[in-house]
């Protein structure tokens, strides 16, 4: 059993391996103080380019991340009963546009701005995933290092956004501040099956919202090119 972990683990990190590699060219919009000012000097273009191309990568991570959550601590009847039992993704109650038709009626403006809303409301999630993770005795490193890896990179992202948001709407400089009561709430530690419930409800929600981030910010670099034929 211990041999067939490792092989798992092994092929996971064959697969894993261009993405971890992208972690050399990072968005990094922010100095040593926290300033944003490098993101700035880069051109609108360039910028929406990267910002799209962290939050594919973030998106594909998190997808690896979930299916390996799956495999380790989630029998297949569990994943019926999470799908029967209606577990709510905590960014169900935010205003972001769900359907096809709704999406493509949207601004320019609110595509950022609901962009910035999904990454600033999983950025504490992730960090308690992160501590619930570590409490798991067979959780496997390379499970933890992409749940460490995403949240970083959701901070720089989160970064981007920003800056993005000044370039192309012009508000003034933006500040990356998130609401101090945040929508997930942190209870008492639950029992063994509810945490690993919990935790794979937070990776599968996770995985919706990052994919949602990447669409809205590939609709909006269409728009920018290609106004009449964006889908």
């Amino acid at each position: 059993m211990h041999m067939v972990t490792v092989m798992q683990q092994g092929v996971w990190a064959v697969l894993l391996l261009p993405y971890l590699l992208t972690v050399s060219i990072p968005l990094d919009c922010r100095e040593e103080q926290g300033s944003l000012s490098r993101c700035p000097s880069i051109s609108q273009e360039k910028l929406l380019d990267r910002v799209i191309q962290h939050a594919e990568l973030i998106y594909r991570v998190s997808e690896e991340s979930c299916s390996l959550f799956e495999q380790m601590f989630i029998p297949f009847p569990l994943q019926l009963q999470r799908n029967q039992a209606g577990y709510a993704c905590i960014t169900k109650a935010l205003p972001i546009p769900s359907s096809k038709g709704e999406i493509q009626q949207i601004s320019d403006k609110w595509l950022l701005h609901s962009v910035l809303m999904l990454v600033q409301s999983w950025i504490e999630p992730l960090v308690y995933l992160q501590t619930s993770l570590d409490r798991y005795d067979a959780a496997p490193d390379m499970l933890l290092n992409k749940t460490k890896w995403v949240s970083e990179k959701l901070i720089s992202l989160e970064q981007g956004v920003v800056v993005l948001i000044k370039k192309m709407l012009d508000e003034g400089m933006l500040t990356a501040t998130r609401s101090e009561q945040g929508l997930f709430q942190y209870d008492v530690q639950p029992e063994m099956l509810e945490s690993v419930m919990r935790d794979y409800t937070l990776l599968s929600c996770f995985k919706k919202d990052a994919h949602k981030m990447e669409t809205f910010l590939k609709l909006l670099k269409c728009r920018q090119t290609d106004l009449y034929n964006c889908a």
